[in-house]
C-alpha cells in the first residue's frame, strides 16, 4: 500500500507528524474500562477520549495558520480518513484467568455495548469509515494452550484450546451483528467487517501449504503442541 506506519498519540514528544494519521493502540487493552489488574490502562474509551483530544488539538493549530499544516492531518480528514479497530481479543484472554466460560459467555453482550458506543462517539465527531477486525482463535495463542491446554480433552484437533476458541467465535457473531446494525443506522457511513478469526484459523490448520512446516515443527519440538505463529 505504501503507506507509513503511524506515529502513536503517546509518543507526542518533539515534533512527531500526524500528517497520514495517528496511531491510538495500546498493548494489552481492553474495551472495558481497565481495573486495578488490567494491563493496560488505555481501554477503548479512553483512547476515544484521546481521539477526541487530538481532534480538538488539530483544529485549534490548524485554526493558527499554516505553521504547522505539514504535521497534522487537514480538517477534512477526520471525515475522509479510514478508523481501523482491533480490539477485544485482551477482554476474552485476562477474563479466563478468573471466570468460568459461562461467564464469559454472558460478558459479552456489555463488552460490545461499550465498543458500540465508542463508535457513535466517532462517528458523531465525524467519522465515517469504519474498519473492523474480529477477533482471532484465542485458544491457538501459545500462551493459551501452554497456560491453558495441559488437559488433552480441552484442545480440539489442532491442538487449540476450544473453550477459548468457543469465546472468539461468540464475541465474532455478535460483532458482526453489530457492525450490521450500526451500518443501518448509520447509512452515510462506510463499516467495513474483517474476519480475521477464519484468516489465522486458515494459516494455522494449513501450515505447510504456506511454507511454515519447519517452524511449526520447532514449536511443536518445544512445547509438544503445535501453536500459532502469531
Amino acid at each position: 500500500m505504501d503507506l507509513p506506519f503511524l506515529n502513536a498519540y503517546l509518543d507526542s514528544v518533539g515534533v512527531p507528524n500526524f500528517r497520514k494519521g495517528c496511531n491510538f493502540a495500546a498493548a494489552g487493552s481492553t474495551i472495558l474500562p481497565a481495573t486495578a489488574t488490567s494491563v493496560s490502562p488505555f481501554s477503548f474509551g479512553v483512547q476515544v477520549n484521546q481521539f477526541l483530544r487530538f481532534k480538538a488539538r488539530v483544529l485549534e493549530l490548524l485554526a493558527r495558520g499554516k505553521k504547522f499544516v505539514k504535521y497534522i492531518p487537514a480538517e477534512d480528514y477526520f471525515e475522509k480518513g479510514l478508523y481501523m479497530f482491533d480490539i477485544g481479543q485482551n477482554d476474552l484472554a485476562g477474563a479466563f484467568y478468573s471466570k468460568t466460560i459461562d461467564q464469559i459467555f454472558a460478558s459479552i453482550p456489555n463488552i460490545l455495548v461499550e465498543f458500540e458506543t465508542g463508535i457513535k462517539k466517532l462517528y458523531d465527531q465525524g467519522g465515517r469509515n469504519f474498519w473492523i477486525h474480529n477477533t482471532g482463535p484465542l485458544g491457538c495463542l501459545a500462551q493459551n494452550v501452554a497456560r491453558f491446554g495441559t488437559d488433552p480433552s480441552k484442545l480440539d484437533e489442532l491442538g487449540c484450546v476450544s473453550g477459548h476458541n468457543q469465546a472468539a467465535k461468540l464475541l465474532n457473531l455478535q460483532l458482526h451483528a453489530l457492525t450490521k446494525k450500526l451500518q443501518g443506522q448509520y447509512a452515510d457511513s462506510n463499516i467495513t467487517y474483517v474476519d480475521i478469526y477464519t484468516i489465522k484459523s486458515n494459516l494455522i490448520s494449513n501450515y505447510s501449504r504456506y511454507e511454515m512446516e519447519m517452524e511449526m515443527a520447532k514449536d511443536k519440538d518445544k512445547e509438544g503442541k503445535k501453536l500459532d505463529s502469531e
